[in-house]
């Protein structure tokens, strides 16, 4: 079947199966590799695009669902230079390791900061929640996110 959306500010059209996960068609299907595979079965973020603006698991979105909506990539939004107070703050208090899992924290924290420019670190915490760290731990990715906070509250 056909679908069509919005991927990363373009209109799209791909043939997708009725079962295919989002994240498939992304990866496989229109070449977007920042969508990682990680536990499919949406417990680590890995895969975490925006959808409609909200952070969810493609691994368990099937490609149908996003017929007629908005996808957003970490890509994306690291072109527009919407992500660079993240990405700055990230590397400033050492949130990367890996980095494999970054991705999906900075879209969660990106939908986070777009929706509270000026969140607590509870609140922080509390977004982060479904994203797995397998480097770090949490305390650099809180407080980069917090960091980077400074930056939206401004805009």
């Amino acid at each position: 079947m056909k679908i069509s959306f919005k991927l990363n500010g373009k209109p799209v059209t791909v043939d997708v199966e009725p079962n295919e996960v989002l994240l498939d068609v992304l990866r496989f299907k229109l070449g977007v590799k920042s969508v990682k595979r990680g536990c499919e079965r949406a417990e680590c973020g890995a895969c975490t695009v925006l959808l409609d603006g909200k952070p969810v698991y493609s691994c368990t979105i099937l490609a149908p669902q996003v017929n007629g909506r908005e996808v957003i990539t970490v890509d994306y939004l690291a072109s527009t230079g919407e992500l660079e107070p993240l990405i700055k703050a990230f590397v400033e208090k050492g949130a990367i390791q890996c980095g494999f899992c970054t991705p999906g924290f900075l879209l969660t924290a990106y939908a986070l900061l777009k929706k509270n420019p000026n969140p607590t670190e509870e609140e922080v915490r509390k977004a982060i929640e479904g994203n797995l760290c397998r480097c770090t731990g949490y305390k650099k990715i809180v407080e980069a996110i917090l960091e980077a906070a400074k930056a939206f509250s401004r805009k």
